[in-house]
C-alpha cells in the first residue's frame, strides 16, 4: 500500500533539499526506499486516496464515511529517507495494536546534521503555518462534504515545536482564526519544547490546548537528548518529553510516565536515531498504548497499559 507524505522542503537537482518549499502532495510506492518530487499528486487526487485508506466505517444514522487520520509531524535532524522509515513503523506497529485508520507525514525541511539544530528550529517556525493551512484545514475542510473523521497529530522531538508555533501563529491571523478548524488527539513524543510553556496559563500553548480535545505526552526521565546539557540545547528549560508536563496543564492534557518501562526494554537493532529518544517508534507496547489513545474509546485513566503509582501518575505498563 502506497504511503501518503506532505512535503514543505524545497526541491533542489530533482531531489527534496533541506530548505523550506512549496507545499507537494505526495503518494509513495511501498517499494520506494525515499521520497521523490516524482510522487507528486495533485492536492484533490491527494486527498481522496488519504480519506479511502483512512476510512473504518460508516455513521449509522447519516450513512456517512467515518475515520481516522494520524498526522506524523518529525522532529530536527531528519533525512527525507528516515522520515519515510519511522512513518512505516508507525504503519507496521499501529495496525496490530488496532488502529484502523490511516497515517500521513508532515515532512518538514530538516537537516540530518545535529550541528543544525537552531537552523532547523528556524525553519519549523517558518513552516509551522502550513500545517495548518496544508493539513489540519484541508482535512477539516472535508467535514463540508459530510465525512466524519477525526483528525489526530503525532509530534517527535522539535515536531512538537513546530504544532505550538502552527497552532499559535494561526490564532493569530483573523481569517483562519474565524473558520472551524481543530485536531482531536494532539500527542508528543521525546517533545522538544519546555514543560513550563505547556501551562495552562501560557499564551503560546493556548492555542494548541483550544484546538484539541485532548493532549497526551509520554514522557521518558532517561532521554539523554533532551538534557539539559545537551550543547545543541544550551541555555534552554527543561524539556517536557524529560520532566513531563508541568502541574499547571490543564484538565484536557495528561502524562504518561514511560520510564520504568522503558528502563525495562532492550534496545532494538536498526533503531534510527537514539534508542532513549526514539525507542517509540520501535516498541509494540507504545503502540498498544498510542492506538487507545487515538480510538479515545477508554477514559485515559483505565487505558489497560496504564496503572497509577504511589504518586498518583499514571505510568506506562506491560
Amino acid at each position: 500500500m502506497s504511503d501518503y507524505v506532505i512535503s514543505i522542503r524545497n526541491v533542489s537537482k530533482g531531489s527534496f533539499g533541506t530548505e523550506p518549499g512549496a507545499t507537494q502532495w505526495l503518494e509513495v510506492p511501498d517499494s520506494a526506499p525515499d521520497t521523490s518530487p516524482t510522487h507528486k499528486i495533485s492536492r484533490a487526487a491527494w486527498v481522496d486516496k488519504v480519506l479511502a485508506v483512512s476510512k473504518n466505517g460508516t455513521d449509522p444514522v447519516t450513512g456517512e464515511n467515518t475515520g481516522d487520520i494520524l498526522v506524523f509531524v518529525h522532529g530536527y535532524n531528519n533525512s527525507t529517507k528516515n522520515v519515510l522509515a519511522r512513518h512505516r513503523l508507525l504503519k507496521k506497529n499501529l495496525a496490530p495494536a488496532g488502529f484502523q485508520g490511516g497515517v500521513v507525514s508532515f515532512d518538514w525541511p530538516s537537516n540530518d546534521i545535529g550541528i543544525n539544530y537552531l537552523e532547523d528550529r528556524s525553519d519549523a517556525r517558518k513552516t509551522a503555518l502550513k500545517l495548518v493551512d496544508d493539513c489540519i484545514r484541508l482535512f477539516a475542510a472535508t467535514q463540508m462534504r459530510g465525512c466524519d473523521y477525526n483528525v489526530h497529530l503525532l509530534a517527535h522531538s522539535t515536531g512538537a515545536y513546530v504544532i505550538r508555533e502552527g497552532f499559535d501563529d494561526a490564532d493569530d491571523r483573523r481569517h483562519v482564526a474565524n473558520t472551524n478548524w481543530s485536531a482531536s488527539q494532539v500527542v508528543f513524543i521525546g517533545a522538544d519544547v519546555s514543560s513550563r510553556s505547556m501551562s495552562a496559563d501560557d499564551s503560546k500553548s493556548s492555542s494548541v490546548y483550544r484546538h484539541c480535545v485532548r493532549l497526551t505526552n509520554y514522557q521518558n526521565p532517561y532521554d539523554s537528548v533532551l538534557k539539559l546539557s545537551n550543547i545543541k540545547r544550551v541555555g534552554v528549560a527543561p524539556r517536557v518529553g524529560r520532566t513531563g508536563l508541568p502541574d499547571s496543564a490543564p484538565g484536557k492534557a495528561v502524562n504518561v510516565n514511560c520510564g520504568p518501562y522503558f528502563s525495562s526494554i532492550q534496545e532494538k537493532p536498526g533503531t534510527i536515531g537514539a534508542w532513549d529518544h526514539s525507542w517509540h517508534f520501535d516498541d509494540p507496547m507504545f503502540a498498544k498504548d498510542l492506538a487507545h489513545t487515538l480510538a479515545g474509546d477508554i477514559d485515559r485513566n483505565y487505558i489497560p497499559t496504564r496503572q497509577r503509582d504511589g504518586r498518583g501518575e499514571l505510568v506506562l505498563t506491560p
